[in-house]
């Protein structure tokens, strides 16, 4: 069965500096048609920094959409289209834990939303990691801690962590470091 569709007109609502929404009309697999509402984004990164004694770097951060302060690994958007995932997970890797990891593994895609957003996050492990100074941009806030991997694989697990890309992240490093 064929379940793609088909784009008959696109139509750009909102252009932020972040989204931009458009109202497309789709033919559907069954030649029917339908509306769909969507948010493009240039995408994005994550990483989970694992220390050398098993810890795992998280961070403190207000987000204004949920108006709650979320436990989260490091990330950040693409700078520009076509931006290289390694290259920006190092930049926010370092602007916001100083961190630059000796070993970094792609730990694959997540989609949030894919029902209504466009936004791929390209996740990874940095390991071997070496500090400096921290670079954080002008509106960013946070507080970067420590905490072992077992104990925030836990914490996924209870529900205390509920950022989707570092929940999977968390998982993903843990599994591949036979941490559970």
């Amino acid at each position: 069965m064929e379940l793609f569709e088909k784009t008959l007109a696109s139509r750009l609502v909102f252009d932020g500096k972040v989204v931009h929404l458009y109202v497309d009309e789709v033919e559907l697999p069954d030649g029917g048609r339908s509306v769909r509402e969507f948010v493009k984004h240039l995408g994005a990164v994550c990483v989970i920094p694992v220390t050398d004694d098993g810890d795992v770097i998280l961070e403190r951060q207000y987000r204004y959409a949920v108006g709650e302060v979320l436990v989260e690994i490091p990330a950040g958007k693409l700078d520009f289209p076509g931006e290289d995932m390694t290259e920006a997970v190092l930049r926010e890797l370092r602007e916001e834990t100083g961190a630059v990891p000796s070993e970094l593994t792609y730990l694959g895609v997540y989609y949030g939303s894919p029902a209504i957003m466009g936004e791929k996050i390209g996740m990874f492990m940095a390991r071997g990691l070496s500090f400096g100074e921290n670079d954080l941009d002008s509106d960013e806030f946070l507080e970067v801690f420590k905490m072992p991997l077992n104990e925030a694989v836990d914490a996924v697990m209870k529900g205390e962590i509920p950022d989707g890309k570092t929940q999977c992240a968390i998982l993903r490093a843990a599994k591949l470091l036979d941490a559970i």
